[in-house]
């Protein structure tokens, strides 16, 4: 049955994209930087239709873009790894699964976290320390269907602590970012839409931190998506 609609309703200014409230770059904690529309439609496509082709490229083969299995079962979030692979049981970063190498880290991601960490370094100290020896060393590519989310967990499979380069393409996530102790609140959650950049580092390098909620529906037009949500992290492993 199609929904009712009141032929009374007007649109309000929240349901108006073209009218949004203003969503300016801010410091949500000491090392923790959110900065909206980072990317534009056209860079979030040409992403979204890099990643496609190297997960074409390793469709098939132990590199395959899959759920991975974790302690608790098996993820709801696909896993593509570039540069080094993520492997869990235990959990580690490999150069090779079953003699094939990983595919690199592109160009295209390299750059970006070299832009990220110079704008991010305008608000927080901590990170923008890393912006002239950062080595992007490993990146996933992680895809959230309209129903997936991802558990409370740290980062902590990585020797160096510099930060965490986190972008968004596709409907919007919500970030949960936790403390550093333990997967209980305090929390804070963040709406990431897309082109969003949020980039953790410093004290708060190691917090817990997940995706709760994918919000469907919410993808622009133009970003590479129909549905769901692309989201890559990029890393730096070793000291």
């Amino acid at each position: 049955m199609a929904p009712i609609v009141q032929e009374s309703y007007v649109p309000t200014l929240f349901d108006d994209p073209l009218h949004q409230l203003p969503r300016p770059p801010r410091r949500v904690a000491a090392g923790v930087v959110h900065l909206p529309n980072f990317l534009g439609l056209g860079e979030q496509e040409a992403l979204v239709s890099q990643s496609r082709e190297i997960a074409r490229s390793v469709a098939g083969t132990p590199l395959a873009m899959v759920r991975p299995m974790v302690a608790s079962g098996q993820m709801s979030v696909h896993m593509l790894s570039l540069g080094k692979h993520w492997l869990s049981r235990p959990y580690r970063y490999v150069d090779a699964v079953d003699g094939l190498p990983v595919p690199p880290v592109p160009d295209t991601f390299l750059d970006l976290a070299t832009r990220a960490l110079a704008a991010a370094g305008e608000l927080s100290t901590s990170v923008g320390s890393w912006a002239q020896t950062y080595r992007a060393e490993a990146a996933l590519v992680n895809y959230y269907a309209p129903d997936s989310s991802m558990g409370m967990h740290q980062d902590a499979n990585e020797e160096s602590e510099a930060p965490v380069i986190s972008l968004s393409i596709g409907d919007t996530g919500i970030f949960r970012l936790g403390n550093t102790e333990n997967r209980n609140k305090p929390w804070v959650d963040i709406p990431l839409l897309s082109g969003d950049l949020i980039v953790f580092g410093g004290p708060n390098r190691r917090a817990f931190h997940g995706v709760p909620a994918v919000e469907s529906d919410t993808a622009p037009l133009g970003c590479g998506l129909k549905e769901g949500r692309i989201n890559i992290t990029i890393r730096q492993l070793t000291l």
